[in-house]
């Protein structure tokens, strides 16, 4: 259900009945967090708008492409990767050919969701779509120990070029895209636009939400994400 703004108890009021007190907090410290508490709460009702007017968006465009993709049990197209779902969410990891390794920063994210791959497979279809054959995606599957989450190989990369995995100079990016199947019509819902073009001074590129816990975690944190924040395939 959406919250209603015009009927929820105004942030402050509910910070300053904030009953959590922390072990020797001075009352410097408690007035600092109760003012916190009350942007934290403002920062979820927003979050919350933001989502429903991510639902509310009008049909998106049909699905017309010849995209042709193998994953671990053969060749499909983008309608086979619904399965029995009608919506479908898929993440352009970024492990194309010329590359000897992926991308940390998507091994990061994936491996996170990963541990959620199976409850979020309840409700939609997620898979993850890259160019390079599906015998090395799979053999990077086995290595991260990753089982729940789904790979595929985008065979003609049409997909990776209209959804914007790959740029026109053949770069790529990490694309999140949302596709529904509403009375047999395919079309796009919802992609995360938020890019480097987008990013505030001296904040690093990234949507809202943010897709990891990564971020949420440091930025918990005295010391934030500071200078080295950014994620190895391999820790000694």
């Amino acid at each position: 259900m959406d919250a209603k703004t015009e009927t929820l108890t105004p942030a402050a009021d509910l910070a300053r009945d904030n009953p959590v007190r922390i072990p020797n907090e001075s009352a410097a410290y408690r007035a600092a967090r109760t003012a916190l508490l009350a942007e934290e709460i403002e920062l979820r009702r927003h979050i919350e708008r933001v989502a429903a007017q991510r639902r509310a968006l009008p049909p998106g465009g049909p699905v017309t492409g010849d995209y042709r993709f193998e994953g671990e049990d053969g060749p499909t197209d983008l309608a086979g990767l619904f399965g029995d779902k009608q919506t479908l969410a898929v993440y352009s990891f970024m492990f194309g050919p010329q590359r000897e390794r992926p991308c940390p920063m998507c091994t990061n994210l994936l491996g996170a969701w990963e541990g959620n791959a199976a409850d979020i497979d309840q409700r939609i279809s997620l898979v993850v779509i890259a160019r390079s054959p599906i015998a090395r995606l799979t053999a990077w599957k086995r290595e991260r120990g990753w089982k729940n989450l789904r790979l595929y190989s985008d065979l003609n990369e049409n997909y990776s070029r209209d959804y914007f995995g790959l740029l026109p100079d053949g770069s790529e990016i990490p694309a999140f895209n949302v596709f529904t199947r509403r009375d047999g019509t395919l079309r796009h819902f919802w992609s995360g636009e938020m890019s480097g073009s987008t990013a505030d001074p001296g904040q690093d590129p990234r949507g809202a939400p943010d897709p990891a816990p990564l971020w949420m975690v440091l930025d918990s944190t005295p010391e934030g994400r500071g200078g080295s924040w950014y994620p190895k395939l391999d820790y000694d």
